[in-house]
């Protein structure tokens, strides 16, 4: 008997499920709230030198706002005032003579002057991280998933070795108290310090909420798991928009967004650990008193009498419960490293599309927030497409085919005219949502490509990859002042290129999950009979 079959004597998606996948919502919709919180912290208002220092009562301060800009600030190409340059000393004649392309200029003197109507406050407003310093902002989207990147290889292992709910409790943990760390940081360095163990907290909730909830529900069920704990990402995402809009000082935003994490470790208490786990780690009485559970909670109470102690500890197939897995079993046999590094390619692909649109949010004709929650919006709908594409042309057909045509809509956009601002925001809204289909499929797909015993290794690893890309994403975007399309281009590339790869993985639909590396060298198809 495998374990599957024990799930369906218990009912692999009962009241138990429901609890599970309940409890774990709650931190799953934090998630996107500090993963695309740059969009708002780091957010750059319009801005130019501040002139307040010329204003030494004489000619100038008899000028209105318009005018003094107008003698102290050189023109951009787009007819708008300089965000970072200066007149050494106000050209008067300007007022009179609008040429003023000969002119020297240097740059802003004594800081910036910041528009406000939009932000109260933001880190580029406080550190003055524009013009020559812009590159510090983006970069702290960066340091966040390095820290992400790094937590990925630290939870997968630990994950594996300790138990999936024990991980869990040390990853609230250091995302709460990281992140209400990180609205007290006093200086660039601190915040950069504070946002890295705040990313490398929250990977762990990422990988194994993902993991706990698959590892808990039957076959035919995985999918319907998957995309409703996918759901609340989406949720929190549109949760973001509307905090972000009435929270718009980014040290009071950063202590919103982080505050729920403490209800998480309240309700912490009620999560049950992996029964798969435990029979895989030789702990079968725990795994009975569960799978026990289980069976009361969704009223199938005869199962005492029909799976024995005794019995579980042949589930999973394997006779060495005390081996410990690392990440060198992803690659010391020829099938799994075969599935390691294309699950990496898809993984990178996946996340450096997703945040590549989601981090570039400007330049639509639309509000900030309006065109965060429509990318956030346009989710639902994409993850019900999904719910019902995963049952009927099969995982790795979503995968490759989401991929494909996100990388299809990038491409438009390439070639749509700036100043069509409708066609192009309706085409990325549509690439956005198939972005975000592609990240849903995925982390269900690897869930079931992987076995149990380096499924958290598995995780940890493709977490990896797609934090690698998603570091990028932010200076990838810096690259449109060598050629503006050059984001969108190198964001094309990536997304057509791992859906092409998608295509050489195996079809999970409708198969049992792998309990051990055995089960994938020797077996070919593990279809349901």
């Amino acid at each position: 008997m495998k374990f599957d079959n024990i799930l369906e004597e218990i009912d692999g998606c009962g009241w138990f499920q429901v609890l599970i996948v309940t409890l774990l919502c709650i931190p799953r919709v934090i998630l996107p709230c500090h993963f695309l919180l740059n969009n708002f912290i780091a957010a750059v208002p319009s801005h130019h030198c501040d002139l307040s220092a010329l204003d030494d009562g004489s000619l100038f301060e008899n000028l209105t706002q318009e005018q003094r800009l107008t003698v102290s600030v050189p023109v951009q190409e787009d007819g708008t005032p300089s965000s970072c340059k200066m007149f050494p000393e106000p050209q008067f004649h300007i007022l009179s003579n609008s040429n003023n392309s000969d002119l020297a200029t240097v740059p802003c003197q004594n800081g910036w002057a910041y528009d406000n109507s939009t932000f109260k406050s933001t880190m580029a407003t406080e550190w003055d991280l524009v013009c020559d310093r812009k590159g510090m902002n983006k970069a702290t989207a960066t340091i966040f998933f390095v820290g992400v990147m790094i937590g990925a290889i630290a939870f997968g292992t630990l994950t594996d070795k300790f138990g999936r709910k024990p991980m869990l409790l040390v990853s609230y943990t250091i995302s709460m108290v990281f992140g209400f760390a990180s609205a007290f940081s006093n200086s660039y360095t601190m915040f950069g310090v504070m946002r890295f163990f705040t990313g490398f907290g929250l990977t762990g909730i990422s990988i194994i909420s993902t993991v706990l909830s698959v590892e808990w529900v039957d076959i035919k069920h995985r999918a319907l798991i998957g995309i409703t704990g996918s759901m609340a990402w989406s949720f929190g995402n549109m949760m973001l928009a509307g905090i972000a809009y009435q929270v718009n000082d980014w040290r009071m935003l950063m202590i919103a967004v982080s505050a729920p994490l403490g209800l998480a470790i309240i309700t912490w208490w009620w999560l049950p650990e992996s029964a798969r786990w435990l029979i895989a780690n030789g702990k079968v009485e725990r795994a009975h008193l569960y799978l026990e559970k289980c069976a009361r909670f969704n009223n199938r109470k005869d199962f005492t009498s029909k799976i024995k102690l005794e019995h579980l500890s042949d589930v999973v197939g394997t006779d060495n419960h005390n081996k410990t897995y690392s990440y060198l079993d992803l690659v010391r046999t020829p099938k799994m490293r075969r599935l390691a590094l294309l699950t990496g390619i898809v993984w990178y692909g996946v996340a450096s599309t997703y945040y590549g649109i989601s981090l570039n949010i400007t330049g639509f004709g639309l509000n900030v927030y309006l065109t965060h929650f429509i990318y956030s919006a346009i989710e639902v709908p994409a993850k019900m497409v999904v719910y019902f594409c995963l049952d009927t042309i099969g995982r790795k057909h979503c995968q490759a085919g989401t991929l494909l045509l996100t990388g299809t809509c990038i491409a438009i956009n390439i070639f749509v005219p700036k100043g069509q601002w409708h066609v192009r925001t309706i085409v990325a809204v549509l690439g956005k949502g198939l972005s975000e289909a592609s990240f849903t499929t995925v982390i269900l797909y690897t869930a079931e490509l992987y076995p149990t015993v380096v499924r958290q290794n598995g995780l940890g690893y493709n977490n990896f990859m797609a934090r690698l890309g998603v570091s990028i994403a932010p200076l990838i975007i810096l690259l449109e002042d060598v050629w503006k399309p050059l984001p969108e281009v190198i964001i094309c590339c990536v997304s057509i290129l791992s859906g092409l790869v998608a295509f050489l993985l195996p079809e999970t639909h409708n198969a049992r999950l792998p309990e051990t590396i055995e089960d994938i060298e020797q077996t070919k198809k593990r279809w349901v009979p």
